[in-house]
């Protein structure tokens, strides 16, 4: 009896170590999103560009109310060194969103040359009305209706 107890306490106490972290973890303040790793960030003037190799671009829109639309993204980077980036522009005068889609790499960092693939959603919010196309690096991907 004594030793079912003395192990269920220490099976207790390890999950309950395990999930401290967790926990203890900060919470962003209402309204401020999480910082994406893909987002442009401070630094990365201090870095090389490089190029993406995009195999599927797929445009979805969620089921949510206002509707919420994400591009799902897959592809190669040129190194498992190199940072994916999205910046995504405000539709301009032409009702196009445009999403440029890189890579950045630090020069002086050592790294295998071999391709790194990644996945990746991006969120790119909703839209009220109009009719918008969205272009990746250029190439159209789909329409946003709402």
């Amino acid at each position: 009896m004594f030793r079912i107890t003395g192990y269920l306490i220490v099976v207790f106490s390890l999950l309950l170590t395990a999930c401290s972290e967790l926990i203890s973890q900060p919470t962003p303040a209402p309204g401020e999103p999480y910082p994406a790793s893909w987002e442009p960030a401070a630094g990365d003037d201090l870095l090389i560009k490089g190029e993406v190799t995009l195999t599927k671009t797929e445009l979805l829109a969620l089921e949510s109310f206002p509707v919420q639309y994400m591009l799902s993204l897959s592809g190669t980077l040129p190194t498992p060194c190199h940072r994916l980036r999205v910046a995504i522009s405000e539709p301009d005068d032409n009702d196009q969103i445009n999403v440029n889609v890189y890579s950045l790499v630090d020069p002086a960092e050592i790294c295998i040359q071999v391709l790194e693939k990644f996945e990746s959603n991006i969120p790119l919010g909703s839209y009220s009305s109009g009719n918008y196309t969205v272009l990746v690096n250029g190439e159209p991907v789909g329409e946003i209706n709402p």
